[in-house]
């Protein structure tokens, strides 16, 4: 029972140091991802068309609030008989207004989130090409990381790789 018990002590030992040997060769890597938001060209690209379509979205619904408040204003110079006929219009436009805000809000979102999705998979499959290419192990975002060595940091790695496939 002695001898077992040796020989099961020698084979976690062993392994022990077998495992610690595998994790010394693991490679660290850490990127940037404010950093590579800002500079990847897809991202840029991407803000000037959801900025356009913003911009869009404003200009008609400011057409949409300036009709509304036209039809109020003729309302206040109305009789009584006359606003009340004029009541069911205006109502109609503010509900208008108030679904094509909520429906543009929600499609402008849904944009934003699509766009936002297609980003982060082209940062991870970039993450995976630069680090499958370097024998990198793990690579973590430097925000959850409280001290980075400098020499770890591959974000121009990554950038390169995103923005050398968007001209």
């Amino acid at each position: 029972m002695r001898k077992l018990a040796v020989i099961l002590a020698g084979i976690f030992l062993g392994s022990t140091l077998l495992a610690g040997g595998v994790f010394a060769a693991d490679k660290f890597a850490y990127v940037d991802l404010s950093k590579i938001f800002s500079e990847y060209k897809k991202t840029k690209d991407y803000d000037k068309v959801l900025g356009d379509k913003e911009q869009a979205y404003t200009a008609e619904r400011e057409k949409k609030v300036n009709e509304v408040k036209a039809l109020q204003e003729k309302m206040n110079l109305l009789s009584e008989k006359e606003k009340n006929s004029k009541k069911a219009d205006l109502e109609n436009k503010v509900k208008d207004l108030q679904e094509y805000d909520r429906s543009k809000q929600t499609d402008l979102r849904k944009d934003q989130d699509d766009r936002m999705k297609e980003i982060l998979k082209d940062i991870e499959d970039a993450v995976k090409q630069c680090s499958l290419k370097d024998g990198y192990t793990f690579v973590f975002n430097d925000r959850v990381l409280v001290y980075q060595d400098k020499s770890l940091d591959i974000t121009d790695k990554v950038l390169d790789i995103l923005n050398k496939g968007k001209k």
